[in-house]
């Protein structure tokens, strides 16, 4: 097994700094986080909008499932989430990534029962937050990003260098815009220890999504998507006719309570599970535009460690300190 060590694989446990995105019905499952897993990354059971017996379900299978480190993604403002924070405690899962929230709530309980606790954040101030509470480590998440970019909009490539800086002790996972073996070179060489990929995961066989809406990411090109419902909530998605609508609304600045209603007339589900990915939230990141293929899910972690090495094989090599110049003779 080929490994790259890094202040996150160390933490986790993982051959790789290969981290798959907990995403909403791709990964409400445990056949991709298997695969991730088994080819040396960190595969990520999203329970976001999971049902507790559903859930139960997946943990147990993906805990038979593999040896090695796994997690589970948890949106602390999801309805029932004290349940599905004890429902998690109960099976000990390897890694908790948690999000949309303060870690105060969860992290001691966690670390009583020896799962390392990560911590999603998009900005400089949530990560210090963040690292004085105590969290394992940060997915530190860019404008790119399908689903919920930062609202401040602050690429990958700021954002990381930002909060490296300002918490260097503690080890980040880059998220955002990251699809290929060239992107983790670059986010290990901003100081990240692993790269979080999710839309070119979505893009796998394991997904459990529709296939319209895998074939609409391989559609879209890297300007070909959207971020809309500001002040509701921001999401990347797939431009199509919902975009369309609450981009007029947006720029007409229609009342909040016009928008909100055209922003929750529609759900990911409906383009998920039921290939609405005309009219419905299409989640995916401008690495959309990276990803030309559905692939099996290790094939994917295979390629972009291929493409890693290619990477640094492109580099220049250390640059030679220049000569001293030989002193001038003196003049006669």
């Amino acid at each position: 097994m080929t490994r790259i060590p890094t202040p996150v694989t160390r933490l986790l446990g993982i051959d790789l700094p290969v981290v798959q995105a907990g995403m909403s019905w791709a990964s409400s499952c445990s056949a991709l986080p298997l695969a991730v897993s088994r080819a040396g990354g960190l595969g990520v059971v999203a329970a976001g909008p999971m049902r507790l017996d559903d859930l139960a379900r997946v943990l147990d299978e993906t805990a038979a499932g593999t040896d090695s480190p796994w997690a589970v993604n948890l949106p602390l403002y999801r309805q029932g989430a004290e349940d599905v924070i004890e429902l998690l405690l109960s099976r000990r899962p390897p890694v908790v990534i948690a999000s949309q929230g303060g870690p105060r709530r969860y992290l001691e309980r966690f670390h009583d029962v020896g799962t390392r606790c990560l911590h999603v954040v998009a900005g400089v101030e949530h990560a210090r937050k963040a690292a004085e509470a105590g969290v394992d480590g940060l997915v530190v998440v860019g404008a790119e990003a399908g689903g919920h970019p930062p609202p401040a909009m602050v690429t990958t490539q700021v954002l990381v260098r930002a909060v490296v800086s300002a918490v260097p002790e503690v080890p980040v996972i880059a998220s955002g815009g990251i699809a290929d073996g060239a992107g983790l070179a670059a986010m290990l060489a901003l100081g990240a220890g692993a790269a979080q990929f999710g839309t070119r995961f979505l893009a796998t066989e394991e997904a459990t999504v529709h296939p319209d809406y895998k074939a609409a990411v391989l559609a879209t090109g890297v300007d070909g998507t959207r971020t809309v419902g500001h002040g509701l909530g921001v999401i990347r998605a797939v431009a199509n006719d919902f975009t369309a609508r609450m981009g007029r609304l947006e720029e007409s600045a229609a009342e909040l309570d016009v928008r909100r209603k055209e922003f929750q007339s529609v759900t990911l589900k409906d383009a998920a599970l039921h290939g609405r990915v005309r009219d419905a939230k299409v989640e995916a990141g401008q690495s959309a535009g990276l990803v030309d293929s559905v692939l099996p899910a290790a094939d994917v972690v295979e390629r972009v460690v291929t493409e890693y090495r290619a990477a640094l094989a492109r580099l220049p090599l250390p640059v030679e300190p220049a000569p001293e110049s030989e002193p001038e003779s003196p003049s006669a």
